[in-house]
């Protein structure tokens, strides 16, 4: 196997794992939305909150020592004030949620797309399904971010549907990695 196999195989298996994550949040999100859109509020917001704190104990601990370029105490105060909005309007959360699930499905199939173009070039059996679920991917990415009013379970089964089809298309692109070259 060389180089190039190798770095294919290794980017199919990243992929893979990436797919189950996808799976694992949209599985969750039909199984509990409500729940699981608060508690991601929270520990996002949480997690901030800690972070601005930490940065101003730093800026305390630094205060005298390296004024001129310690903006800690100024970072930890907007890391706080972050994570106290993120709390209190988790209920926007699941907007923000959905347009970044949105892009990041679309951003896939184009990926996916270009993919299947370069497989095409190479002669490869495998472009037309490529392609075809990059189409699928699309149009699922365009649904979650253009219809505002999907409810949160429907978000997760787009999410689900996009993580078995990436799924599918990795373990197809795995296969075929010998036959590429």
């Amino acid at each position: 196997m060389n180089h190039i196999q190798t770095l294919l195989r290794k980017t199919g298996y990243i992929s893979i794992v990436e797919s189950m994550v996808f799976a694992l949040i949209g599985i969750v999100l039909i199984w509990n939305p409500t729940t699981t859109l608060t508690i991601i509020s929270y520990v996002l917001g949480g997690s901030f909150c800690v972070i601005g704190i930490a940065k101003i104990i730093d800026y305390l601990q630094a205060r005298g020592k390296q004024d001129l370029y310690n903006y800690h105490f100024v970072y930890g105060m907007m890391a706080i004030i972050i994570g106290i909005v993120t709390i209190a309007y988790s209920g926007t959360i699941l907007g923000i949620f959905r347009i970044i699930v949105g892009i990041w499905i679309i951003y896939s199939a184009l990926v996916r797309g270009t993919t299947a173009l370069k497989l095409r070039s190479l002669e490869s059996k495998l472009w037309l399904y490529t392609l075809i679920i990059s189409l699928a991917m699309l149009i699922c990415g365009i649904y979650v971010i253009v219809n505002s009013g999907a409810i949160i379970v429907t978000i997760g089964i787009a999410i689900l549907i996009y993580a078995i089809m990436d799924f599918v298309e990795n373990i197809l692109f795995l296969k075929n990695t010998k036959n590429m070259f």
